[in-house]
């Protein structure tokens, strides 16, 4: 879920900008956000998910093979940073997400049974369940295409988030944008739904551009600090207290905060708001997260047999398209990331 701050945010302090204007970037992109997301959207017409001959969903898969080469083929280098262990004070939107899946699932067979295919779709999306098994082969995948992953301590925003901070990325990249509040300089969004999109439960299409939102550049138009932003997240509601605070929205979020300082002070004056989590613990958290420091970023010549052999032998991805996308990835590393590899590794020494 992660915070909404959409509503606090200047239209002017979001750049929508074209995939080439990030030409030479490094980006760490949230790898579950990116999988849930392909795992949504690539499905067929009544919302059952890509599969191979046994069963295995292939969704994340297909997603994350096309859109990292069309990434790459614009010159960015990606770097898919993975959740590790989830905090405690995560357990109760842990367990929220878990009865809405449970929920969308019931729906989902209940819209088939009737023939409701576009809602059985809509439903069948919400059910999304991203496995171990799916995690582990999106990291498989992304080892035999020679892109770099990250394996975080725990938040995968956060850790994102401390990459683009050390200077090792320029950016995170996730819909959500709690990798404001772990202090990352700068956010990207849209990055892995960038094209054409049709908008749920019309037939209508929109083009989606990347977004970028500098840290610094919010706080100064907000007003605040960058403690204060994660104090007004508090009171809207995180993944570490979903519901927030009962009656208060962004903009009298933004000021109270602006008006008493802190949350310590605003929660004198609401004594009766209710926390599953102590909220200077949260905080605290996003303040000083868990980072894994032991990280090495470095892109590799593609695997072409290994890629074939993944998705083709083990996976009945098609071994024509494939191979055309092996040769389209081959190309866009010899081009963009080959030439300039023993000046990022002078980098990162």
């Amino acid at each position: 879920m992660g915070v909404n701050l959409r509503e606090l945010i200047p239209e002017n302090i979001r750049k929508s900008v074209d995939l080439p204007a990030l030409r030479g970037k490094i980006i760490a992109i949230d790898a579950y956000n990116a999988l849930y997301q392909f795992l949504t959207a690539i499905r067929q017409p009544d919302g059952t998910p890509l599969m191979d001959s046994k069963g295995r969903v292939t969704s994340h898969l297909s997603g994350l093979f096309y859109r990292t080469i069309n990434i790459i083929e614009h010159g960015l280098k990606p770097v898919y940073v993975f959740d590790g262990k989830p905090p405690e004070i995560k357990a109760m939107e842990i367990a929220r997400r878990k009865k809405v899946k449970e929920e969308a699932v019931r729906k989902y067979e209940e819209a088939l049974a009737k023939g409701d295919l576009e809602a059985a779709k809509r439903y069948a999306q919400m059910s999304s369940k991203l496995t171990e098994d799916m995690v582990a082969d999106a990291k498989k995948l992304l080892d035999v295409m020679g892109i770099p992953w990250v394996q975080a301590e725990a938040e995968g925003e956060a850790q994102a988030a401390y990459l683009s901070k050390k200077g090792d990325a320029w950016a995170a990249a996730s819909q959500d944008y709690d990798s404001l509040l772990f202090g990352a300089p700068r956010l990207v969004r849209n990055l892995t739904i960038t094209g054409r999109r049709k908008l749920p439960r019309k037939d209508v299409y929109i083009e989606i551009k990347p977004e970028i939102i500098e840290l610094n550049e919010l706080l100064k138009a907000l007003g605040i600090t960058r403690e204060q932003l994660i104090d007004i997240a508090i009171l809207l509601g995180t993944d570490y207290n979903p519901e927030g605070v009962k009656g208060i929205g962004p903009k009298r979020a933004l000021t109270l905060i602006k008006t008493y300082g802190s949350l310590e002070r605003v929660l004198k004056i609401i004594p009766k708001a209710e926390f599953p989590v102590d909220p200077l613990k949260i905080r605290e958290y996003f303040l000083k997260p868990p980072i894994n420091q032991n990280y090495k970023i470095e892109w590799r010549e593609p695997d072409e047999k290994g890629i074939i052999e993944f998705l083709c032998g083990e996976r009945d991805f098609s071994e024509t398209r494939v191979k055309n996308a092996i040769e389209r990835l081959k190309k866009a590393y010899r081009e963009h990331i080959k030439g300039r590899q023993l000046g990022l590794e002078l980098w990162f020494s």
